[in-house]
């Protein structure tokens, strides 16, 4: 049985795969650079940001700072869901 390129009769046997592979990662490195740098500003933020002084930024600095226990986070935020109508859950407040 022959193997690849006819590795027995002097061709270059598996290393003809040798130059397809380097492409290949060339390529992929190429796209994976050009979506970390350039298409990122096309697609604008990736979450939806927070105002700074807004009630839910202040809630989640009170609780990353200490001030308020967990159950108190999870409780003022309910609050601040249902008055602001930021539930995410698909119900109407």
């Amino acid at each position: 049985m022959q193997t690849l390129a006819h590795f027995g009769d002097g061709g270059p046997g598996p290393w003809i795969l040798f130059l397809p592979v380097i492409w290949a990662l060339v390529i992929g490195g190429g796209i994976a650079l050009l979506r970390r740098t350039v298409w990122r500003g096309r697609r604008g933020p990736e979450r939806p940001t927070v105002e700074e002084n807004s009630p839910l930024a202040v809630l989640g600095h009170r609780f990353a700072s200490g001030e308020i226990d967990e159950d108190e986070y999870w409780r003022r935020l309910s609050v601040l869901d249902e008055r602001f109508g930021r539930n995410g859950r698909g119900g109407a407040a």
